[in-house]
């Protein structure tokens, strides 16, 4: 009985130190406000940044009329595609992930903030 106690509170333990973060694409939307300085995700449209309308999916470096740095075209080419852990990755550090990236944020450092992101982005991604 006691070892089985013991099992139940290792495995709660674990359960805990690993929670998945559940998103909220209001709160998302919100964060987003330092993100609209460049870039767009309601509509197809580039701005200093390219376009985040149908990211989710997308291979790095390939929205069309928008001019990447050598950089970001190369990470697309080396395969990199924005889903959640690539996207959550790069909100967090974008010049960490792909060195020598335009990009001038600094990146995200709340998790919560990062998945609520995420869920924005979601909604204007097929």
């Amino acid at each position: 009985m006691r070892a089985i106690a013991l099992f139940i509170a290792s495995s709660a333990t674990i359960f805990l130190a690993s929670p998945s973060r559940a998103q909220d694409a209001a709160a998302g939307e919100k964060v987003f406000t330092k993100c609209k300085v460049c870039h767009i995700a309601d509509q197809d449209q580039n701005k200093v940044g390219p376009s985040l309308h149908g990211v989710i999916g997308r291979t790095a470096g390939t929205h069309p009329g928008f001019t990447y740095s050598m950089a970001m075209t190369e990470a697309g080419k080396s395969g990199i595609k924005w889903d959640e852990p690539t996207l959550t990755k790069y909100l967090q550090d974008p010049r960490g992930m792909v060195k020598g990236t335009k990009m001038a944020f600094p990146g995200l450092k709340n998790d919560q903030d990062v998945a609520n992101v995420i869920a924005y982005l979601k909604q204007f991604s097929k």
